[in-house]
């Protein structure tokens, strides 16, 4: 109808299932709209429209959006996501003639609209062309808590939502973080969701209730639940661990071992690093060295940023001081710009109990020497490390040890050689270096050493790009007599005589 201002469009939360968890801006929105909407499967039936139906006191017409499959199989030629995306785009177009009409469209979403919401898929496809306004409801996870009776976080504890679509090694994975979890998307999941909970040692932190809020809810024990019977609105909480509270107890004898993990490959894990990390009772660490150890049962994680090297220490060490049994976790080898310096710089520091620690340091494959393997032998003769991280000395002491180090004729190893916040160094050094070394120098640029976005380059300090670089990158730069040669794969092979000069 030409003239005619278009309606608009609200996606309305409608909480979990409780009509009295409806916010009053929601009751508003649906009260108000010309145009209910909602969907629902074959049968009919919509939670989001049970919700609000003693709210409806004006008559309005009611659009119902039939899912035309829910998780049976379709003979649709793009498998069930064509189906379903077939079927958005068929719903936004009804949706569209009554708001080009003028008409005020409310779709019903259980939950918040934006939170595995349904409504977000029609909002994709009209935003643009509609005015729109989403309206947040309670959402499942925080009734489920409430209902439990149960918080989930406290202070800095993080909170994951996971699907339980998820590969089961996946969820072990994140289960076992120590941190809070709210695993949803049940249904046939659950089986594997809750072999996941309990290889990662958190079944007795795991909360399961279903249909929260409504007339039908239920809450058991995890291990009573039959998996043939659990429906979709279901969900497992798992509140965060609690940490044992830090204070000294008298005669208690913990331990701390700093260790190193290997620049990646699980394989070169020393045996007793592996032994000292299955008997921890707490790890703490880098988040993403954290999340390369595999669960244990019962096993707290204390997870943080890369830039707290001496909060984590000074954590690590008043955790064993209360008798728990402590391993700070390190990328490579703990000795080599890692953790073990760090917690001993603050032992040194802190009380006299954190001092008369037996603190044991185990060492690891470091970066450089697995870097240095996997192109030949780049470090076979004199070698000099620098760290390129002007964050804990100042750049021109950096600058004098770089060209130290380059006139002396040392292989140089260069850890932290980029940044998003530094992105500069190392052109400067590749000028320092140039000042002593002659454009051909082999250099390695090795990323990921072991992991799975393993990267090796062979150029040479004329080719060495800083584009190519950053901070899970470590540089290899040869020496006066370090030579190349292709190898039988065709690969180049990159060593530095044991005999100077020859």
């Amino acid at each position: 109808m030409t003239g005619v201002k278009p309606g608009r469009l609200f996606g309305v939360g409608v909480g979990p299932g409780d009509p009295d968890l409806i916010t009053v801006k929601a009751l508003k929105a649906v009260q108000s709209a010309d145009v209910v909407a909602y969907l629902a499967a074959r049968h009919g039936r919509s939670n989001a429209r049970a919700i609000v139906a003693g709210t409806l006191t004006r008559g309005q017409p009611e659009l119902a959006l039939i899912y035309p499959l829910t998780t049976e199989t379709t003979d649709h030629p793009d498998g069930y996501d064509g189906a379903i995306a077939e079927f958005y785009d068929e719903a936004a177009a009804r949706i569209a003639v009554e708001l080009d009409a003028g008409r005020d469209v409310a779709v019903l979403c259980e939950g918040d609209p934006f939170f595995y919401g349904s409504y977000m898929y029609l909002h994709d496809r009209l935003t643009g062309r509609y005015e729109t306004e989403v309206i947040p409801g309670v959402c499942s996870v925080m009734a489920g808590a409430a209902r439990l009776g149960r918080p989930l976080v406290r202070r800095d504890t993080e909170l994951a939502i996971l699907p339980g679509t998820l590969p089961e090694a996946e969820l072990v994975r994140r289960l076992s973080q120590g941190q809070a979890v709210a695993v949803m998307k049940l249904g046939r999941n659950f089986a594997k969701v809750r072999r996941a909970i309990e290889r990662a040692g958190a079944a007795d932190r795991a909360l399961y209730i279903e249909r929260a809020t409504m007339s039908a809810e239920r809450a058991i024990p995890l291990a009573e639940v039959d998996p043939a019977q659990v429906p979709y609105f279901s969900l497992v909480l798992v509140p965060g661990a609690e940490v044992v509270p830090v204070k000294c107890v008298p005669g208690a004898a913990g331990q701390l071992v700093v260790l190193g993990l290997g620049p990646g490959a699980p394989e070169w894990l020393s045996p007793e690093a592996r032994d000292a990390l299955a008997d921890a009772t707490d790890l703490v660490g880098y988040q993403p060295y954290l999340d390369r150890v595999a669960p244990q049962p019962g096993q707290i994680r204390h997870g943080s940023d890369n830039k707290v090297e001496a909060a984590r220490a000074r954590h690590a060490l008043e955790l064993a001081v209360a008798g728990r049994r402590v391993c700070v976790v390190s990328s490579g080898d703990p000795g080599i710009f890692a953790m073990a310096s760090a917690v001993l710089e603050q032992a040194e520091a802190g009380p006299e109990a954190w001092r008369a620690l037996d603190i044991k340091i185990l060492p690891g494959i470091s970066a450089m020497q697995a870097a240095s393997a996997r192109a030949g032998a780049i470090l076979g003769h004199d070698f000099c490390v620098i760290s390129l991280s002007d964050r804990l000395k100042p750049w021109p002491t950096i600058a004098e040890r770089l060209d130290a180090a380059a006139k002396a004729d040392f292989a140089l190893a260069f850890y932290n050689p980029i940044s998003s916040e530094r992105q500069w160094q190392l052109g400067e050094a590749r000028s320092i270096l140039a000042r002593h070394r002659a454009p051909e120098t082999p250099v390695i640029m090795a990323r990921d050493v072991g992991g799975p976005g393993e990267r090796i380059i062979v150029t040479d300090l004329k080719g060495l790009d800083p584009a190519l670089v950053d901070m899970r990158t470590i540089l290899l730069i040869g020496n006066s007599q370090t030579r190349r040669f292709e190898g039988s794969d065709g690969k180049p092979v990159v060593y530095t005589p044991r005999r100077y000069g020859v």
